[in-house]
C-alpha cells in the first residue's frame, strides 16, 4: 500500500487560534505539533491532520486527497473571522531514527517517528508495517466517513482532548467516552494468508468486522469485540485477535 502524499495548508490571520480551537478535536495551544481531526456535527470523522505552529500562523499537514475538502470546510466555518487559508509549498518528510535539526516528533509515536517540514517529502519504506505494529489508522483506509474517532483509538493516539471545551462533534464524542463502553473498534490481528483491504471478517457465519492494512502476517482490523474469538476468517485467510 502506497502512503498518500501530504499537502500543507497555511492558515494566517488574527483569529486563527480561536477559530481552530472551536472546531477541532484537540487543543491547538498544547505544543509545537498536535494531532487532531475535524468531525461532522454528528461526531463522525471527516479528516485528520497535524497542526504545526509557524512564525506567521498555523500549518495543517493533511493527506493530499483530502486537502481541498478540508480547506473548503474550514472556509465554510470561518464566516467573518480574520482567517486566510492557502496551500503552502512546504513538504513533509517522515522518518525514524535520529531526528534532524528542526524535526518534530509525531505526536502519535513520539519516541519512534519524526516529521520535518521543508523541501523534501517521503515516508519510511516500512510505513505500513509501523502502522500495523502500533495500530495507527490512516485516512481513506481505516478512517472513513463512518468512523467514530474513539473507536479508531484517537484517545490513545493523543488526538482528542476532553478538557478543551466545545468543538464540532464534541457532544457525541464525550457521550461515547463517559456513558458507553466501546463494543467496536480497531484492533491488531494476526493473519494466516492474505485478503484484500475491506474484506469482511466472519466467525460462525456472522460478520465480526473488516480487515484493513496488512504487513508481515499482521493487520489492522475493525472488530465487534463481543463477536471476536477463535475461528475468525477473512475470505480464505485465518484471523486471530491480538489486541
Amino acid at each position: 500500500m502506497t502512503h498518500a502524499p501530504r499537502t500543507i495548508l497555511h492558515l494566517t490571520g488574527a483569529d486563527v487560534g480561536g477559530f481552530l480551537q472551536n472546531l477541532i478535536t484537540n487543543d491547538v495551544l498544547s505544543g509545537d505539533i498536535t494531532y487532531a481531526a475535524l468531525l461532522t456535527p454528528q461526531g463522525k470523522f471527516l479528516v485528520d491532520f497535524f497542526v504545526v505552529g509557524s512564525d506567521d500562523g498555523v500549518l495543517l499537514d493533511v493527506a493530499a486527497p483530502h486537502a481541498a475538502a478540508l480547506a473548503q470546510r474550514l472556509g465554510m466555518y470561518k464566516l467573518r473571522a480574520d482567517v486566510a487559508i492557502a496551500q503552502s509549498p512546504l513538504q513533509v518528510l517522515v522518518g525514524t531514527g535520529p531526528a534532524p535539526d528542526g524535526a518534530l516528533p509525531d505526536p502519535r509515536l513520539p519516541d519512534l517517528v519524526w516529521r520535518q517540514y521543508g523541501d523534501a517529502a517521503g515516508h519510511p519504506a516500512d510505513w505500513d508495517a509501523l502502522r500495523v505494529a502500533h495500530l495507527i489508522p490512516e485516512t481513506g483506509v481505516e478512517l472513513t466517513a463512518d468512523t467514530y474517532i474513539l473507536e479508531a483509538g484517537f484517545e490513545r493516539l493523543g488526538g482528542v482532548d476532553f478538557r478543551k471545551g466545545c468543538y464540532v462533534g464534541q457532544e457525541v464524542t464525550a457521550r461515547m467516552k463517559h456513558k458507553t463502553e466501546l463494543r467496536k473498534g480497531l484492533a491488531r490481528v494476526a493473519v494466516d494468508g492474505s485478503a484484500p483491504v475491506g474484506t469482511q471478517i466472519t466467525r460462525d457465519g456472522k460478520t465480526v468486522g473488516t480487515l484493513y492494512t496488512q504487513a508481515g502476517g499482521h493487520a489492522i482490523a475493525y472488530l465487534r469485540f463481543d463477536r471476536a474469538g477463535d475461528g475468525m476468517m477473512a475470505g480464505d485467510a485465518g484471523v486471530t485477535y491480538e489486541g
